[in-house]
């Protein structure tokens, strides 16, 4: 174990000691004690988790609210599910996911990811569409390996599933308010119920959250000049249940976002060490910009899922259209050529920008009864979005201004049954084929981008699995799955006089075996899983080296394999803890597959010249991204008062192992050892009148880690880090 990983393991057993040493004995555990059953929809059906043969990890909203009340976005469920990674250098937008360390570390705005999320039933296929904020959250589900029968292409990682609390007929809703250090005030409040008995429900949710400017410019002399954000976002749900056989629910969402972008911070990677060095100063940048990274996204989107309930089935039909449009700004250098920090050769800035993003999607299926012997469902999808790209140099300067058009259409047909072969057995098995075909054109350019560009492809993907009871608590699965992500096209380096790249489609064979367990009488919960896939033509994206430049390629194949573990204890009444880890293996195969390097960083791989230009050959390197082992932990304790209330201590810690940032590697641009944790206590009880609250004090990053989270290579050693400590005050009310 390294120094660091010890120093992990020390001070998450120090948390855990402090939340159960509060001077009372542990009460003894109840014997009729369980813990909940977690119901997820990974089938396109609710069912236990437990009995999915699959890998899947559920959370509920209560579970991440601790994650997000300091303000952190979608990013905070990084490393905090086992072999899941986030991560971005765009900001509070465009976040990039990883899982089983399959993932796309491309930066630009049409870039394709092999990790799919989809909220509210509705594929957020654009990476701005990915970063809508979580608020009123009913439970996120995370589903390891390929899922192209059900979900599509580019889910050959897995996907992120995210529902929203819907409306009931009951009065329900909360209001939550949280203040803390850096001027953060976050808010979120719904509210639903009845509108016409047994007819008609609704619900209506609304979020804030804002930071005020902290980092200040030293080289422009301005204090507070960026690192901080304002955002809202709202929901509004309808849902028409007029019979039995017919219901209805609509939703409308929108979000708008103003802040800061990424902070890059120019050299604070010294030759031949991945420690930041004394240029790094959190508080402080020194760019040569008075625009300081500025961010500014608005987004909206509606959905029907309407659905008919028949003899024997059930047909539905899912109907979603999504548009934002938006634009970031970076000091990508850094600093500034002045006075750096250190050695900067040239300056950089380029902003850009999404225009008239419009996506729509159409989804039928018709699927039988749950409780039948052999369950089918049958269905077809349509996908269709378009969008501009505008990038260029603010002030008129470089790049030009470069505006790319893309669209994609997309139709798919699937289907899939599972059959009860004995009382123990359930064997399952699916297919879906796709047409996927995506264009490209130049709308604006200073030199002749010639014509539109065309990918195509059509691909089938299919998985089979067996799921067998061994007894009441426990139960092996197996699973083999062919996935799909279909070709791309990379046209950010038509703004620096470089021609348009294109990837070829990728496809995945993954194999997989666990166990899913309930010992000790359904008071623990305790499923693990093995894998190993193969990916064929694995789409890349080389960013940055000294051209810095994007362009996307082709491995000939990429390899993972490993495991992961997910627990949950109810060690008494009063003391529950989660535990999680996986150790993902990543290696590519390519003996020709050559790559651009970093200018100022010692590169370990072999060199080749091209051309005068020094290429890194890559072969053997693991997946950029991809952290080797990912440790979590959470423990609450709480002690029992007065009038039904309690007071409880939550804590929360995450460990992340040796991470790759780019697809060379080098002894700067990488991690190891990354770890951050979280505390909160306080008082939950009830009003006089039955609605429940909580009260707590938090801090997040409670030991104000540093750590770094990426680089950006292409003309100096520049990085970006993690979140600051944020500690505070929340307050939360239940209407039920």
């Amino acid at each position: 174990m390294t120094t660091t990983t010890a120093r992990a393991a020390l001070l998450a057993g120090t948390a855990l000691a402090a939340v159960v040493s509060t001077g009372f004995s542990a009460p003894a555990i109840a014997q009729d004690a369980q813990l909940e059953t977690i119901t997820v929809t990974t089938n396109r059906r609710e069912e236990s988790i437990q009995d999915v043969a699959a890998s899947v990890t559920a959370a509920s909203g209560e579970e991440l609210a601790p994650f997000t009340e300091g303000g952190a976005d979608i990013l905070s469920l990084a490393a905090r599910v086992p072999s899941l990674y986030a991560e971005s250098s765009n900001g509070r937008v465009a976040p990039r996911f990883y899982i089983r360390g399959l993932g796309n570390t491309d930066f630009d705005l049409a870039a394709s990811q092999p990790v799919s999320v989809i909220m509210d039933d509705i594929v957020q296929e654009n990476v701005i569409l990915k970063s809508f904020p979580l608020f009123d959250v009913a439970q996120v589900e995370i589903a390891r390996g390929p899922q192209g029968t059900l979900f599509g292409r580019n889910t050959t990682a897995g996907t992120i599933k995210f529902d929203s609390v819907r409306p009931s007929e009951e009065t329900d809703g909360y209001f939550s308010g949280t203040i803390g250090t850096l001027g953060t005030v976050n808010v979120e409040a719904a509210l639903g119920g009845t509108i016409i008995e047994d007819t008609l429900t609704g619900r209506m949710s609304v979020m804030t959250q804002n930071r005020e400017d902290w980092i200040d410019n030293a080289f422009t002399g301005e204090d507070d000049a960026l690192g901080g954000h304002r955002e809202w976002a709202g929901r509004a749900q309808l849902m028409y249940t007029p019979n039995e056989s017919f219901d209805a629910l609509f939703n409308v969402h929108a979000r708008s976002l103003a802040g800061t972008s990424a902070v890059f911070r120019a050299n604070i990677l010294s030759p031949g060490s991945n420690d930041l060095n004394e240029n790094f100063d959190r508080d402080e940048v020194y760019f040569d910009s008075t625009f300081n990274n500025p961010q500014n996204y608005d987004s909206w989107g509606t959905s029907a899922t309407l659905n008919w309930h028949l003899d024997g089935a059930t047909f539905t039909s899912i109907t979603g259209y999504e548009t934002a449009e938006g634009r970031s700004l970076g000091d990508i250098d850094g600093g500034n050529m002045v006075s750096g920090p250190g050695f900067i050769p040239f300056p950089s800035e380029t902003q850009d920008g999404l225009d008239d993003l419009d996506q729509f999607t159409q989804e039928f299926r018709l699927a039988s009864a749950d409780d039948l012997v052999t369950t089918w469902q049958v269905g077809a999808y349509f996908f269709d979005s378009e969008f501009d790209i505008t990038t260029f140099g603010p002030n008129g300067g470089f790049p030009p201004p470069t505006t790319v058009r893309h669209s994609n259409e997309l139709w798919a047909v699937f289907g899939q049954v599972s059959h009860q072969a004995t009382e123990r057995l359930e064997l399952s098995g699916g297919v879906r084929y796709t047409s996927d075909e995506k264009s490209l054109e130049v709308i604006q350019a200073v030199w002749p981008a010639g014509g539109p560009v065309e990918v195509s492809d059509e691909e089938f993907s299919w998985d089979l699995s067996a799921y067998y009871t061994l007894d009441d608590t426990t139960a092996v699965f197996g699973r083999v799955a062919r996935g799909f992500r279909g070709p791309s096209i990379q046209a950010r380096d038509v703004a620096f006089f470089s021609p348009a790249s294109v990837a070829d489609s990728e496809t995945s064979i993954s194999y997989e075996a666990g166990i899913k367990s309930e010992p000790m009488g359904g008071r623990a919960r305790i499923n693990a899983t093995a894998f190993y896939y193969t990916v064929s033509d694995l789409q890349l994206s080389a960013v940055g080296g000294g051209a810095n430049l994007v362009q996307l390629v082709n491995a000939d194949e990429g390899i993972g394999y490993g495991f992961e573990i997910d627990s949950e204890f109810l060690v008494s009444d009063n003391l529950l803890i989660t535990a999680g880890a996986s150790w993902n293996k990543t290696e590519l195969n390519d003996d020709d597959l050559l790559v651009g390097i970093c200018a100022q960083c010692t590169v370990t791989d072999p060199l080749v010249d091209v051309g005068g230009t020094d290429r890194a050959a890559v072969d053997g390197n693991p997946f950029p991204q991809a952290p080797e082992w990912i440790f979590s932990f959470t423990a609450r304790y709480s002690i029992p008062a007065a009038n039904g209330g309690e007071w409880f201590a939550y804590t929360d810690w995450f460990y992340q192992g040796e991470t790759n940032l780019f697809l060379y590697e080098s002894e700067e641009f990488n991690s190891d050892g990354n770890f951050e944790g979280g505390l909160r206590v306080g008082y939950a009880g009830q009003t006089s009148n039955g609605r429940t609250y909580e009260a707590a004090a938090f801090v997040r990053n409670i030991t104000d880690e540093e750590n770094l989270v990426g680089g950006i290579d292409f003309n100096n050693n520049t990085g970006f880090v993690n979140e600051p400590r944020i500690w505070g005050l929340s307050y939360r009310l239940s209407l039920n």
